[in-house]
């Protein structure tokens, strides 16, 4: 079992930027594909982006390509979301997730075992 904490939310102005950051508890992170969520109001939840065990493979939606960065530090149990040139339509709220095994889940929410309580993104004009 691992527990997942999201943090680093807030409100922030069009083309600002954040860093959302997911700690681990109970079992190390380097077991896990870990991955970001969204979910706004009144919408189904969306994909983010992914990476991989060892960092070598990400993964995007292709809404965010060129704006968001994955990363991870084994060593500290930690995940992070820098968020740059943010949108309007950025505003959700993040959930990290972890899936412990099997093939890449990538985007499939389904594949993830372990959820966040999330973190609320909010993006002003």
């Amino acid at each position: 079992q691992v527990q997942l904490v999201e943090s680093g939310g807030g409100l922030v102005q069009a083309g600002g930027s954040l860093r959302l950051s997911c700690a681990a508890s109970g079992r190390t992170l380097s077991s896990y594909v870990m991955a970001w969520f969204r979910q706004a109001p009144g919408k189904e939840r969306e994909f983010v982006a992914a990476i991989s065990r060892s960092t070598v493979s990400t993964d995007y939606a292709d809404s965010v390509k060129g704006r968001f960065t994955i990363s991870r530090d084994n060593a500290k149990d930690t995940v992070s979301l820098q968020m740059n040139t943010l949108k309007p339509e950025d505003t959700a709220a993040y959930y990290c997730a972890a899936a412990s095994a099997g093939s890449w889940p990538g985007p499939r929410g389904h594949k993830y075992d372990y959820w966040g309580q999330g973190t609320q993104v909010t993006v002003s004009p």
